[in-house]
C-alpha cells in the first residue's frame, strides 16, 4: 500500500499534505486489514476512520481507500464529497463558520462572507495556506438578532459584523500571533 502511494503521490499529484499527515495515513491504510473488510459497504466508516486520524481527507486518503477497496476512485470521491460531514481540506488553526440563515442573508450575511474571502484570499471550505483559517457557511447559527453572524472556533459568536469589523478580528489573530511568536 505505501509503495501504491509513493507512486501516486510522484505521478499524479502535487499534495500540501504535511509529513506527519502523510504518516499518520500511511499507519492507517497499513492498519485497515485488522479492522475492516474489504467490502464496499465500510467505504462510509472507514473515510471516517481516515478523517478522524488525519483531521481530513487528502487525495491519498481517498487513492488508497480506493485502493483497499478495490473500487474506482471516483466512487470515493464521490461519498466523500456528497456527505457535508467530510473534509477534503485541512482544517485551519482558527474555523470561521459565517451565518447565511435568513435573518443573516437579509441582514447581508453574503457581504461578510465576500469579506472573509476577500480577506483570507480563499473562497468557502477552503483552508489559507499557512492553515492559519479555513471558511465556510453555516445555515444558521440561532443568533437572528444579531444578524449577520460570524461564528469563530465554535465559541466565540460575533454579531452584527460588518468587512470592517472582520478586518478588526483578523487584526486580533494577528496581533495575538505575533504575540505569541515573540513570548
Amino acid at each position: 500500500m505505501i509503495e501504491y502511494l509513493a507512486e501516486v503521490n510522484l505521478t499524479h499529484h502535487q499534495s500540501d499534505i504535511t509529513p506527519e499527515e502523510r504518516q499518520k495515513l500511511f499507519d492507517f491504510l497499513n492498519s485497515l486489514g485488522q479492522h475492516c473488510s474489504r467490502e464496499q459497504s465500510d467505504l462510509i466508516p472507514i473515510l471516517q476512520g481516515a478523517q478522524s486520524r488525519i483531521g481530513y481527507l487528502p487525495a491519498e486518503a481517498m487513492l488508497g481507500i480506493a485502493e483497499y477497496l478495490g473500487i474506482p476512485e471516483i466512487d470515493v470521491y464521490s461519498v466523500a464529497t456528497f456527505y457535508n460531514q467530510f473534509r477534503l481540506n485541512p482544517p485551519g488553526k482558527h474555523s470561521i463558520r459565517v451565518c447565511l440563515g435568513t435573518a443573516c442573508h437579509i441582514g447581508g450575511g453574503h457581504i461578510i462572507l465576500d469579506a472573509w474571502k476577500r480577506r483570507l484570499g480563499i473562497d468557502k471550505k477552503q483552508t489559507t495556506p499557512d492553515r492559519e483559517f479555513d471558511l465556510d457557511t453555516v445555515a444558521c447559527v440561532g443568533c437572528c438578532a444579531m444578524a449577520p453572524v460570524t461564528v469563530i472556533d465554535s465559541t466565540e459568536v460575533h454579531g452584527k459584523v460588518s468587512p470592517t469589523r472582520v478586518d478588526g478580528l483578523l487584526l486580533g489573530y494577528k496581533l495575538q500571533k505575533e504575540k505569541e511568536a515573540s513570548a
